[in-house]
């Protein structure tokens, strides 16, 4: 009997909310492990001893501990390819990569917990880091904008949700927490129609929580 999935995570991380869709996707079940971010439990030695970075989320699954949300979503997707995460082809594939890692690699690393902290303590301003967090969303969502263009159908890349969805429809979650206008049609669609799905809407931070 296959072992359980084990998702580590903390409800508000929009990291931990990008593989929570993709599970959800896929059709898997999942057993929640939640580490407060705010409380510091990320960096409890226990944790740590499964993922020495100290990052949410981790994920255990087929006896292994895979870290990175990206990393994470795409090995779901290769062992469970349907429904596919990515284009069938290699220029498509390219592309939702490049959506994704706009955000997950440039916009989302400089707005998180930890350096809001930092820079709320170098400032010794509360208020410094949600403005950085506020204009750094605004800037990279502006771009990310730009890169999706008007397109066909009714998500980033076409008429069924993909990797650039669920790593976009977190970060507009954020962009809202930290008082952005807002200012994107084309991404809100996109945002309407993944939260039209189950999948996004039952493991929005909301919905983890009450539950």
């Amino acid at each position: 009997m296959a072992s359980p999935i084990r998702l580590h995570g903390y409800f508000r991380s929009s990291a931990s909310w990008r593989v929570r869709i993709a599970l959800a996707l896929k059709g898997l079940s999942w057993e929640t492990i939640p580490h407060s971010l705010v409380d510091g439990e990320q960096r409890d030695p226990g944790f740590l001893a499964l993922n020495p970075q100290g990052l949410v989320p981790a994920l255990e699954i087929d006896g292994l501990v895979l870290t990175q949300s990206l990393a994470i979503c795409e090995y779901l997707d290769e062992t469970h390819p349907q429904p596919p995460l990515l284009p069938p082809d290699a220029a498509g594939r390219a592309r939702a990569r490049a959506l994704a890692q706009a955000i997950a690699c440039d916009l989302h690393p400089v707005q998180n917990l930890r350096v809001l902290q930092r820079i709320r303590a170098i400032a010794g301003n509360a208020d410094a880091g949600t403005i950085w967090a506020r204009e750094t969303c605004d800037q990279g969502l502006d771009a990310f904008a730009e890169l999706v263009g008007e397109g066909a159908g009714a998500f980033c890349l076409g008429d069924a949700p993909g990797l650039a969805d669920l790593i976009l429809v977190p970060q507009l979650a954020n962009a809202r927490r930290f008082g952005c206008d807002m200012r994107w049609p084309r991404l809100l669609a996109i945002e309407e129609a993944c939260l039209s799905l189950s999948a996004f809407a039952s493991t929005a931070p909301g919905a983890v929580e009450q539950g």
